[in-house]
């Protein structure tokens, strides 16, 4: 199971009220969200190993090249550079929870993974492409769909319509919801464009007319090829906006498509008991952040012996 750890803990400090906080005052709704997610997440899908995928950097500098819009409107205007990267905009109460997130996996055993001048996405393409055993990608972008493989024992477990909703896509399930194939899903994500990301699409190309023209004529490369070709059965309103968007298609699919081959530390993700060390360390963490069931549930779910998991 590979988290896409940020935007599970965004969405569970939307989902959680603030005012669930620590002793000293600091909010903990998000890291309280987190654990009771994961927990579900372990007990319905009985996984026998687990990652939490790591933004180590969330815009990186060689997309924004490419295409500037690139997360721009998630750029915090008010706040200076780290470490020479942008600051992405996140509420104070959900950035001061970050840390504590981070040593609460690590803490419960689930090694954090990133990789520098990338986003966890790639490093999920790279785990989710050379993994030996299947695999269940939970996250809420839609970018992932790319790497959904039944030959492979590849799915996504989608969030997008909440925890209580959870959509599993395989193969079939988004050809049904989009009308194109996992191997097409990065061409259909380059023309149809999507602003959450800050990418443009090719105006007036939206999704049906993105996934008819991939079944015409296969992927991207094929559509191009045919927007050139003056005696090509294209409509001529369809070349004319795919001509005029020739500079962003050039680039957009580099942008779009996630990173296979990163070179990765070695970590272990078997779910286990805990040694008495973590467990020591998870009891401190317990009292001194007042994380309560939610923690507990966690543990139970990953350190029990009756786990499908456990070793």
């Amino acid at each position: 199971m590979l988290l896409d750890t940020a935007g599970l803990y965004f969405r569970a400090f939307h989902a959680v009220p603030d005012t669930i906080r620590a002793s000293n005052g600091i909010p903990v709704n998000a890291v309280r969200g987190l654990l009771d997610m994961i927990a579900r997440l372990v007990a319905e899908f009985q996984p026998s190993e687990i990652v939490a995928c790591w933004d180590d950097d969330w815009r990186p500098q060689w997309r924004v090249d490419l295409i500037p819009t690139y997360k721009s409107h998630r750029v915090a205007a008010d706040q200076p550079r780290v470490s020479n990267f942008p600051v992405e905009a996140m509420p104070a109460l959900l950035s001061a929870q970050v840390p504590l997130i981070r040593e609460v996996l690590g803490a419960l055993g689930i090694p954090v993974i990133g990789a520098p001048q990338h986003e966890a996405d790639d490093v999920i393409g790279t785990l989710a492409s050379h993994a030996t055993i299947p695999v269940d990608v939970v996250t809420g972008d839609r970018d992932l769909f790319q790497l959904i493989d039944d030959t492979r024992g590849v799915r996504v477990v989608y969030t997008g319509r909440g925890m209580a909703r959870l959509e599993i896509l395989t193969d079939a399930a988004l050809e049904a919801k989009y009308g194109v194939l996992p191997v097409q899903y990065a061409d259909f994500a380059v023309l149809r464009g999507d602003a959450s990301d800050g990418l443009p699409g090719v105006p007036g190309v939206g999704e049906k007319t993105s996934a008819t023209l991939l079944r015409t004529y296969g992927d991207l490369a094929g559509i191009v090829a045919a927007a050139a070709h003056p005696e090509s059965a294209l409509a001529l309103s369809a070349r004319a906006r795919l001509l005029a968007a020739t500079d962003y298609l050039k680039v957009a699919p580099a942008v779009v498509r996630v990173v296979r081959d990163l070179a990765l530390p070695g970590y272990d993700a078997r779910i286990r008991v805990s040694t008495r060390g973590q467990a020591v360390h998870l009891d401190r963490l317990a009292v001194e952040w007042g994380l309560g069931a939610s923690l507990e549930r966690a543990r139970r779910a990953l350190h029990a012996p009756d786990s499908p998991g456990w070793l």
